[in-house]
């Protein structure tokens, strides 16, 4: 103490995110998505592809609920799509999202069975290579690839899991 004062000296804190505080839905510029074919899924008509919403940024962010899909074509025009909810009425959780962490979801489909009103001979809708995601809850949109490309019959219908932590497999 210096004259009944006291003199403090500068301290370094370190940040801590208090427990049970909410971590910032991750904005689409902090994200990589792709929908990728899941090995051993194929069957009955259907097959299921994973779709991987990747954190690609420096600071951890969040998702949550179902993502939104529009399938696209090799120059990035919008194909047929319809996306439902594979388990309607399941609450969604937060999926916190570390730099290089990643969300899934499970999308199925039928790549060559015609719903109705498509044609029955040749192939039942266009091919999509590209799959553009509205990643909730924010619903920033981010283009990835679709690998490998295919169509999807019943005029795009896609159903859809909720974002989750972890990766569909057959």
């Amino acid at each position: 103490m210096i004259g009944g004062a006291a003199i403090l000296a500068p301290m370094a804190v370190a940040a801590t995110t208090p427990a049970g505080a909410a971590v910032p839905s991750c904005r689409g510029t902090q994200l990589a998505v792709s929908f990728a074919v899941v090995p051993g899924s194929a069957g009955a008509g259907n097959v299921s592809y994973a779709l991987r919403v990747r954190n690609v940024s420096a600071m951890t962010c969040s998702v949550s609920g179902l993502a939104g899909l529009q399938l696209l074509g090799r120059a990035g025009r919008r194909n047929p799509t319809h996306v439902t909810d594979a388990n309607p009425g399941v609450t969604a959780v937060i999926v916190t999202l570390k730099p290089g962490v990643s969300a899934w979801a499970d999308g199925r489909f039928s790549p060559d069975v015609p719903g109705l009103g498509e044609t029955s001979t040749g192939q039942c809708e266009p091919t999509s290579y590209k799959v553009s995601v509205a990643v909730p809850p924010r619903d920033d949109k981010v283009v990835g690839s679709i690998r490998p490309p295919t169509p999807v019959c019943e005029h795009g219908s896609v159903n859809l899991s909720l974002l989750g932590s972890k990766r569909p497999s057959f």
